[in-house]
């Protein structure tokens, strides 16, 4: 019979679990905290780096998985950001970037191995869907962009690879972890989707404290069908009736992503329907101009069209930023994510 240490990793459980695990090795309950400062705040990789615990136990437990991946490569932007190619227990890749600021390190985390939503100027939608990732296949990314930068990280991002509301247990396993366990305030945890059905109602019964995002970029249910193809399942208003109802929920303002595409998105008329479209919601709409990618011929728009853009919303009392995202040169921003790899290369 299969050991819980052959069918769960050790990452992801808390402390009373880990205690409960211990016990059943035949060891004392005070063991369990311990285990679980070294796995989430000294990132042991396997259980014989755990140095207090009895030299003997450790040699039993060799083969005993913890749930961590190893780097098979690291990319590195001019502007710090570093792209992550982590290879899975499986041997399957996913991708994690690291963005450090003067204060803030935040990281990215793919909720899937690639992606089923297909989105048209995405990159990661292009290689296809694999599979979900486990919630300790999502705590590790952190821990592991955390020790390369030998920094806390202070902020994580849901929108690497995947679709986080087609994984949303795990998902939501993740945000718990990443909050009790490695102590991440859930205020700076981010849960970024496309819109998937009933989804969001479901993330809504939760009542996290996470910051809520939806990938929107389009005025209207057109030129939106055109951009993700799924949305043909799910048009615009029901989608946005349903974050009316994740407001109501959960007090939470939603923040709306709109990816501005070069002659496509980013016209005075898209701003004026998507102003009537929030108009009185709570929310925040991020502005990203397009990260190109080979496998489309999107362009990114001028700064004119931009600012003018971003304008209209405001004019309309409709809270508007405009994101210019890290990671460029890396292929590691937003949009660009795929299992390849890149030049400057740190291994």
């Amino acid at each position: 019979m299969p050991t819980q240490t052959e069918t769960l990793p050790l990452l992801g459980q808390s402390v009373s679990e880990l205690t409960d695990w211990v016990q059943t090795q035949g060891q004392p309950s005070y063991r369990g905290k311990q285990l679980h400062q070294w796995l989430y705040q000294k990132g042991a990789r396997s259980l014989s780096e755990i140095t207090v615990f009895p030299k003997q136990w450790r040699e039993t437990l060799a083969e005993t998985s913890i749930g961590r991946s190893a780097i098979h490569h690291c990319s590195i932007a001019p502007d710090e950001t570093r792209k992550y190619l982590l290879r899975l227990a499986d041997g399957l890749i996913i991708e994690t970037v690291g963005i450090p600021t003067k204060k803030r390190l935040t990281v990215c985390v793919s909720s899937q191995v690639g992606c089923p939503m297909n989105c048209d100027f995405c990159a990661t939608g292009k290689g296809g869907f694999t599979r979900n990732l486990q919630a300790h296949e999502i705590v590790d990314q952190v821990l592991t962009v955390q020790e390369d930068f030998q920094r806390r990280v202070s902020n994580v991002v849901f929108m690497g690879m995947g679709e986080p509301l087609l994984n949303l247990e795990q998902v939501v396993a993740a945000v718990r972890s990443l909050n009790q366990d490695v102590g991440i305030g859930q205020r700076s945890l981010t849960i970024s989707t496309v819109g998937i059905p009933k989804q969001i109602q479901q993330l809504a019964q939760h009542h996290l404290q996470i910051t809520f995002a939806v990938s929107l970029h389009a005025s209207n249910q057109r030129l939106r069908h055109q951009l993700i193809p799924s949305a043909n399942h799910y048009p615009l208003t029901a989608l946005l009736d349903d974050c009316r109802e994740y407001v109501k929920i959960t007090g939470r303002r939603v923040t709306f992503e709109y990816i501005l595409l070069a002659g496509v998105n980013d016209l005075p008329e898209n701003a004026q329907q998507l102003a009537q479209h929030l108009k009185g919601f709570q929310s925040h709409v991020n502005l990203i101009p397009y990260n190109p990618i080979n496998e489309a011929d999107y362009q990114r728009p001028s700064k004119q069209n931009i600012q003018q853009f971003s304008e209209i919303l405001q004019n309309h009392n409709i809270a508007t930023s405009v994101r210019y995202s890290r990671g460029l040169e890396a292929n590691a921003a937003c949009g660009q994510l795929r299992a390849s790899q890149a030049v400057n290369s740190k291994q």
